[in-house]
């Protein structure tokens, strides 16, 4: 394995872990710190720096990568206008976006919908999902004004991209 593919790999693990750690913050708090956000795009920068030095990543797919991501953004930011999304979720959306680029775009998108569509019906069902299970009255009601921590359903997205990304 070249220092190249190395240094890529690491990338994709550290961007792997950071996931983790946004699945289990917004879990557990309903937050997610724009450092676990910013720490992603700086290793996207590392990874892309890298493949464009060893010829596996292009200019072009870097520009591109750059478009998927500021979507990403722009349509978060209309969820966020119509609060149906959190600005944590918003920013680790677009800088998972990144790594997806538009060859695995549409696959981040739909296992971060399947994912949370699931953690939705969970909730609906009574499950104890996130800080604000605990609060509410129990009722269907209350269940469905409550708060669904998406965080995690974007890192099972985001390590969907991942594992693609190490087994190309």
């Amino acid at each position: 394995m070249s220092l190249f593919a190395s240094v890529q790999t690491g990338c994709l693990i550290a961007f792997a872990l950071l996931l983790l750690l946004a699945a289990w913050q917004d879990w557990r708090t309903m937050h997610i710190a724009d450092g676990i956000s910013l720490g992603i795009i700086a290793i996207f920068a590392v990874w892309a720096m890298t493949g464009v030095v060893a010829g596996t990543f292009s200019p072009i797919d870097l520009a591109l990568a750059l478009v998927c991501a500021a979507g990403m953004f722009g349509l978060g930011a209309l969820a966020f206008a119509a609060r149906t999304m959190g600005g944590g979720d918003i920013k680790l959306a677009a800088a998972v976006s990144l790594f997806a680029g538009p060859a695995l775009i549409l696959d981040f998108v739909t296992v971060t919908a399947l994912v949370g569509g699931c953690l939705g019906v969970a909730i609906l069902a009574g499950a104890p999902i996130g800080p604000v299970a605990s609060t509410g009255d129990g009722t269907m009601r209350a269940r469905l004004r409550g708060n669904l921590p998406y965080g995690p359903a974007i890192a099972a997205g985001g390590l969907w991209v991942a594992l693609a990304r190490a087994l190309t």
